[in-house]
């Protein structure tokens, strides 16, 4: 199935336990020797889905000095993959076993990953899991270290945002939610991003996620664990650290301290946006473009243990 653009095709798989779940291939363009370059993988935040990277996934996909294959998930409960039974396999655990489900059935051997928020959480469990599976990584604003005060914000909301009756509503909702922390995101834009939280129905916004998501979030109650264990098995591949300008999941002296603990991490600060960056605007997906290239022209080669 293609989408109208054909800008994607559709991936659909069956995991271990019997969920259908969906994937996009944003294939490289004819011509600009994609098969050459390693082909990214986008994992999206806790109630997010795969379509929070179409911009970038189209930008990287027909870059005209070189593109690449992309491809993105929507975790099961999420977008249009289907939702689980038992809310409690809504883990980063489980998620990530999906994720290599779903890298064997694209063919994806050694993908870059770009993680946002809890996307970036699953990319380090998977580079601490399966080494020899992860390429370079981009964590988009998240580190081993998740500020309360953001984690209680996204746990306030998750499973209780009202369903607009219009794109428009849509548009006029998430703007309000997020404009303090994106003053410079324009109104039109807003409908767009609104388009990538909720599904369509018969023209209408549809829920975008399984509810019962909310209750994952409930056991996040008391002190949330560092995860610098996890952070650890990055070390061995080049990591690009976004963060965004005013985010309150991601700190500065979190970055700092990533920075001193990696000898391949490069950081980038998303100016006017928060929780977590769009990666819509031209420069954001520049700088991502212009770290994977790096990574290639590096030669890198993976380091299988810490020195």
């Amino acid at each position: 199935m293609t989408s109208r653009a054909q800008s994607y095709r559709e991936i659909y798989f069956t995991t271990h336990d019997g969920l259908r779940l969906c994937g996009r291939h944003y294939p490289a363009v004819f011509g600009s020797n994609g098969a050459e370059r390693t082909p990214l993988l986008c994992l999206a935040g806790l109630s997010r889905n795969g379509r929070d990277f179409h911009v970038l996934a189209e930008a990287l996909s027909q870059r005209f000095d070189g593109a690449r294959d992309v491809f993105t998930l929507d975790y099961r409960g999420r977008g249009q993959s289907d939702s689980d039974k038992n809310w409690r396999n809504y883990a980063v655990p489980l998620e990530a076993v999906d994720v290599l489900d779903f890298m064997i059935v694209a063919g994806l051997e050694r993908p870059a990953i770009i993680g946002t928020s809890r996307g970036g959480l699953i990319a380090m469990v998977l580079a601490a899991l399966r080494p020899r599976a992860v390429g370079p990584v981009v964590l988009n604003d998240i580190g081993p270290v998740i500020e309360q005060k953001g984690l209680s914000r996204i746990a306030g909301y998750v499973g209780r945002i009202p369903l607009p009756a219009s794109w428009t509503d849509a548009g006029a909702l998430v703007e309000d939610m997020c404009r303090r922390a994106f003053p410079n995101v324009g109104k039109d834009e807003w409908v767009a991003v609104a388009r990538q939280w909720f599904n369509e129905h018969k023209g209408r916004p549809a829920p975008g996620y399984d509810p019962a998501l909310a209750n994952a979030m409930s056991v996040l109650d008391g002190p949330i664990p560092q995860l610098w264990p996890q952070f650890e098995g990055l070390r061995r591949v080049p990591v690009l650290v976004m963060r965004g300008e005013n985010s309150d999941i991601l700190s500065e002296e979190t970055v700092e301290a990533m920075h001193r603990l990696h000898p391949q991490l490069s950081s980038y600060l998303v100016p006017g946006e928060g929780h977590a960056p769009l990666l819509r605007d031209a420069q954001s997906i520049e700088v991502v473009a212009q770290f994977l290239a790096a990574s290639e022209a590096s030669h890198w080669q993976p380091r299988l243990a810490y020195g």
